[in-house]
């Protein structure tokens, strides 16, 4: 199957822009075709030019070793010994998860050194030129969230840090809403830093990630050389039980570990062409991917676990927050260091994983008001608003609730966007129409309303029997609670079937003309 026309209204007669396709198989609009312009398009949201699509092998492995290499990673691994793991389960668990969560990362990258395009514009093709404002908002809200707890963490290393250096008069200042107002100004002051950084746009953040990533490495090797050195070696780390076992305590608490572990990069599961649009190749974007995700991730949560233990064996209880462990040492530059460690590893991922993302969502829904740049300071601002030190206080709720929630909704979008791109387009795209009305993915009024529909039966499917707590009191469909623990899967398994029904009907009457290529070539799949 070829593909199918995306309009349910006759296609106007403005004819399409020309597109070149070059032997590896990346495509661009034609040398000397006017770019798309009208309301659904601005320079930020443009296909990228194939001479500016440089990235290679080292920038997709340093961008996911400085995004992996961060202190919510680190919690999400010590987080599960927090609830009664040892560090072979939660080392198993989270290795399991990033294996799962490259495939679709991978199939929706495709997208992007193929074409040059964004996330958001990547979702017109199944959710419609206006529709795609519906994935686009809610993985821009989800971005939000994570910013604020990146944020909020980043804050706390410098507070811990400003009050190793000045004393009792930081670390005991007032109290506003629980918390010293030297939190508060160190908060304020790490959000108006990485703000900074994106003003000056994608390559300063290129250059950035690139020598962040092996700083976090070493810094992760420090902690754990000094928890071992605290606990008198290696061996206590490696010998603290678990409190589960390998019976049914343990799988009853491994499933939605494992749906949290892939919800934590659910998010960039989707909006991964948001970086991949700027891939010298497909094999760029797949090696570098494929080498610094799930390797990486792996061994930062093998580091981080074995810390955590340690920390259970030299104070009695584990210690899943690393600002917290390393304001705990006596030593101050072994202090300074793992601050400065903290800081730049949460700038990296912050910056990159929580800000580019919905910097293009918000520039989506209104492209000829909202800029990049316009779009990364309306996530600045939301990402305060969702109160982040309130997410990122309990790890049974940053597991279960925040990251099962965001991944059971996020993974129906997934679902949506790949068995449109590969299954029924056979990755075949028309740029032009992806930025103007009345053409193949305007469907009705810019919406097409079998996507939402997958969206939503997918989405309460996912969510709607999941625990709330602490955010609500109880569950919203206590009969789906048995789907709860898999709700990553169950989201993008039935959007992915729903929308392959409501589309295939359309498919059998239609089929999808070739893009026009100005060099007459055959397109590559």
């Amino acid at each position: 199957m070829i593909g199918l026309p995306m309009t349910d209204t006759a296609a106007t007669a403005i004819p399409p822009s020309a597109q070149v396709t070059l032997s590896d198989g990346r495509v661009e609009l034609a040398p000397g075709t006017p770019p798309p312009s009208g309301p659904y398009a601005n320079d930020d949201l443009l296909p990228v030019p194939v001479d500016k699509r440089t990235w290679t092998t080292y920038n997709f492995s340093a961008l996911w070793v400085g995004m992996a290499h961060n202190t919510a990673s680190w919690t999400l691994a010590s987080g599960l010994i927090a609830v009664g793991m040892d560090w072979k389960q939660a080392v198993f668990t989270i290795a399991l998860a990033n294996v799962i969560v490259l495939v679709p990362m991978l199939l929706t990258g495709h997208a992007g050194p193929k074409y040059g395009i964004p996330f958001p514009v990547f979702a017109r093709a199944s959710f419609g030129v206006r529709g795609a404002n519906l994935p686009a908002i809610v993985r821009a809200l989800v971005a939000c969230g994570w910013f604020g707890i990146q944020t909020w963490i980043g804050g706390e290393a410098i507070y811990f840090l400003a009050g190793k250096l000045i004393g009792d008069s930081w670390a005991d200042a007032g109290r506003i809403g629980g918390y010293a107002w030297t939190m508060w100004l160190s908060f304020a002051l790490f959000w108006a830093l990485q703000v900074a950084i994106i003003h000056r746009g994608m390559e300063t953040i290129r250059r950035f990630e690139n020598w962040a990533a092996p700083f976090v490495l070493v810094g992760a090797f420090v902690m754990l050389w000094w928890m071992s050195a605290e606990a008198g070696g290696l061996g206590p780390l490696f010998d603290q039980p678990s409190r589960l076992g390998w019976g049914g305590d343990f799988w009853k608490l491994f499933w939605p570990s494992l749906m949290g572990m892939i919800g934590f990069w659910s998010t960039l599961s989707l909006n991964i062409p948001d970086f991949t649009r700027y891939g010298r190749s497909q094999k760029a974007q797949t090696r570098g991917q494929a080498l610094g995700l799930p390797t990486t991730m792996t061994l930062f949560a093998f580091l981080s676990v074995l810390v955590t233990s340690g920390s259970q064996a030299v104070y009695g209880e584990p210690v899943w927050d690393p600002v917290q462990l390393a304001a705990k040492t006596d030593n101050v530059v072994g202090l300074l260091y793992a601050l400065v460690t903290v800081l730049v590893a949460t700038l990296s991922v912050n910056i990159a994983a929580n800000l580019v993302s919905p910097a293009f969502d918000f520039s989506n829904v209104a492209p000829r008001k909202v800029s990049f740049r316009a779009g990364a300071l309306v996530t600045s601002v939301l990402a305060v608003l969702i109160c982040p030190w309130k997410l990122y206080s309990d790890p049974q709720g940053y597991i279960f609730t925040w990251l099962g929630l965001v991944g059971g909704l996020l993974g129906t979008v997934a679902g949506i966007l790949i068995a449109d791109y590969w299954l029924l387009r056979r990755a075949r795209l028309h740029l032009a129409d992806l930025y103007r009305a009345g053409g193949r993915y305007w469907y009705a009024g810019g919406w097409n309303w079998r996507a939402v529909v997958a969206f939503v039966v997918g989405g309460v499917l996912a969510i709607g029997g999941a625990s709330f707590e602490p955010l609500v009191d109880g569950r919203p469909i206590p009969a789906l609670e048995p789907l709860a623990d898999y709700g990553w899967a169950v989201g993008l398994g039935t959007s992915m079937a729903l929308y392959l029904l409501l589309m295939l009907p359309r498919a059998s009457r239609e089929r999808e003309p070739a893009p026009t290529d100005a060099t007459n070539a055959a397109e590559a799949p």
